[in-house]
């Protein structure tokens, strides 16, 4: 699981991020400051930091340049409504790895910290298990009770990546730009045949069951 450390001033904002992270399979530590971000950062663990750049007591670029005195390596995301330039160099200058303009679209959020998990192979376990059911994404092997499950390749990456996110709901379109190129001639319906496949595969499955949700895409639920 990923550990966000997560730094926003505007109450609201916070609130509604820090949910929506958690509700999509992160753990989140969240702070109203910038100061009591980095003494819990001198405490405990992250995987990545998002900071917002005015706050109080401590500001991001300060947050970033105490971050950098002792993590070279911490991914360091910029989510601001500054969109100045000399504010976007002085962040890359002092070690930041992204820059979010707010307003800021919280699916979008989520992809740019799966790309930076997977680029740098942090928050990242290479097997799965859930019920009976057993997947190692490095081997790309599925097992229930210990029988091989016949997933082809793409089945297996859409059912490995909705059970990293159990109760997020994955329209069919999002799943069509994950999981074809953009210059497939799949669609909806092809979605749905895979869905359906990957549901017949699993129906032995104790521990989940895929969900329909109408009008929008499918879901995980654990049982």
């Amino acid at each position: 699981m990923l550990r966000i450390l997560y730094v926003e001033d505007d109450y609201d904002l916070n609130m509604i991020t820090t949910s929506y992270l958690k509700k999509s399979g992160y753990f989140v530590s969240s702070f109203s400051n910038g100061l009591d971000a980095v003494n819990d950062i001198y405490e405990n663990k992250y995987d990545i930091i998002l900071t917002d750049i005015m706050m109080p007591l401590c500001d991001g670029f300060e947050l970033a340049r105490m971050v950098r005195e002792f993590d070279k390596e911490i991914p360091i995301i910029f989510m601001t409504a500054r969109d100045d330039k000399p504010s976007k160099q002085l962040g890359y200058k002092v070690g930041i790895d992204d820059y979010i303009v707010k307003p800021f679209d919280l699916d979008e959020l989520i992809l740019k910290l799966e790309a930076i998990a997977r680029r740098l192979k942090i928050g990242m376990t290479e097997e799965l298990v859930i019920g009976n059911l057993k997947m190692n994404n490095e081997e790309h092997t599925a097992y229930i009770n210990d029988e091989e499950l016949p997933l082809t390749v793409r089945e297996f990456d859409i059912l490995y990546h909705m059970l990293k996110f159990p109760k997020k709901t994955f329209t069919r379109g999002k799943l069509m730009e994950d999981f074809w190129d953009y210059d497939s001639s799949a669609t909806s319906r092809t979605v749905d045949v895979y869905m359906a496949k990957i549901r017949e595969k699993t129906k032995n499955c104790d521990g989940f069951e895929i969900q329909t949700v109408h009008g929008l895409g499918y879901k995980v639920v654990l049982k």
